[in-house]
This record gives structure tokens, sequence and C-alpha cells, in this order.
């Protein structure tokens, strides 16, 4: 049997041998002879992509740092976008408020407008030319008030003092009202009369233009018109307020 004999070689200083087909590491190594197997052809296959602990496949140095700035530069394109995005929905919100607002104060300022120019023309009329008379006489009760012998004489002080005051209370009451005011003349007391209560008897005075007398005498100055307008007023007046003035409403009378 024959043995071929291999040469023996030395690295550096120490000394150590190792055999042709050994691979000595480089430097001034401990001596022993570092066996490294020759490279395959997937050797830099899996040096450039080792896989990780999951199996999974790491990709290398210049890989990783190729998706990083690539993920670098797309992440500022992005929030710019976002952000350019919000401004302009921004803008155009208060482009929006700019709009609403002003709007608004248009139509404010038109109203306002409108209410000081606007003249009613049924405020607008003059009393001079209201020549015909019409006029209203009726009764009713003071139960809240005792009947003395002064009231039975309209001329004495407490007849004219009790009749003063429910003057002024008639003449507030048809001067204040929307459609008859402008007619009102006057009211006035003309007796009292004693029954189970005090009984008052009124006239109440108005008077008309010449022109329109025929519809007024129908709707707006009617019986039923004046009549209601009193006797609406009763209703609303309260009993513990009115005192002595107090005036029965079932016992209004008027023709």
């Amino acid at each position: 049997m024959e043995i071929e004999l291999q040469p023996i070689r030395e690295n550096g200083n120490d000394g150590a041998t190792y055999s042709a087909n050994e691979r000595v590491a480089a430097g001034n190594g401990a001596g022993g002879a570092s066996r490294i197997p020759d490279a395959t052809e997937t050797d830099g296959l899996l040096f450039g992509q080792p896989t990780s602990c999951n199996g999974e496949t790491v990709p290398s140095g210049h890989t990783t740092e190729a998706q990083r700035t690539l993920g670098n530069t797309f992440c500022p394109r992005k929030m710019n976008s976002v952000c350019r995005m919000s401004r302009e929905r921004v803008r155009l919100l208060l482009i929006i408020v700019c709009i609403v607002v002003l709007i608004c104060a248009v139509i404010g300022i038109s109203l306002a407008m409108c209410a000081a120019i606007h003249v009613d023309g049924d405020d607008n009329f003059d009393s001079s030319s209201f020549k015909v008379p019409r006029s209203f006489n009726g009764s009713f009760q003071l139960p809240n008030r005792v009947f003395t012998e002064e009231l039975s004489t309209l001329s004495s002080n407490e007849s004219q003092a009790l009749a003063a005051d429910l003057q002024e209370k008639l003449d507030g009451l048809y001067r204040s009202s929307p459609a008859l005011g402008r007619y009102f003349s006057a009211a006035e007391i003309q007796a009292f009369r004693n029954g189970s209560v005090i009984i008052a008897d009124y006239q109440l005075m108005f008077v008309m233009p010449e022109e329109q007398q025929d519809q007024l005498r129908n709707f707006t100055l009617s019986r039923e018109m004046v009549y209601n307008v009193f006797r609406q007023f009763l209703y609303d007046q309260v009993a513990d307020e009115s005192g002595q003035m107090y005036i029965a409403p079932v016992s209004l009378n008027m023709f």
C-alpha cells in the first residue's frame, strides 16, 4: 500500500503546521489550523440573506438600507399631502362661515332698515276729519262698593270722585284698543242707581269720517265690536286688584 505524503507548512511564528487542504486563519493564531470547508454556490446567498429565528428570510444590509431610505422618503411626502388637505379643509370651512355671517348681517340690516322706514298706513290718519258722532249707552254693576245717599246725586263729591275714576278706566280701555282707539272720543258716567249693588249708567262716544261711516257702523264701530272689547276687558280684570272699582262682567249692558 502506497502512502502519499503531504507537504507540511508552518503558520506564523508559532510553528503550527497545517496540511495543503486546510485553510489557515490570518494573523498570529494560537497555532491551531482553522479548517474552513470549501465554498459552494449557495454560500453567497446564505450569507447575504440569513434567516431569522422564525424561519423568515432577513434582508441583507444593502436591502434593509434601501427600504429604510425609501420609507423615509415616502413618509414626509404623505404627511405633507395630509397637511395640505387639512389646510384646504380649514380654509374652506372659514370661507363658508364668513359667507353665512355676511348673509345674516345683510338680512339683519335689511330688516332694521325696513322697520325704520316702514310707515303703517293705518297709523296715518287725520283725526280732524272725524266728524260723524256715534255713541253707545249702557250700565254695569259695582258689587264691591256700598251704595250711599251721596251717590244718588251726581253733583256730590262722592259721586264725582267715583264717576271720574270710572271714566278714566273706560277712557284707558278704549284708547288702548288697536281697532277703536282712533275713533274714541270720551266716556261719561251719567248716574248711579241703587239696586242690590251700585248700578252705574254710562255713555261711550265715538267719531268717524264721513266717507267710511257706513262701513264703520257695520263692522268696526258696530255694537258687537264695542261691546266685546268692553266685556273682554272686564273678564281680564282681577277682583282683588280692582277693589271697589271692580265691575261685574255679567252685569254689562250696552245699546
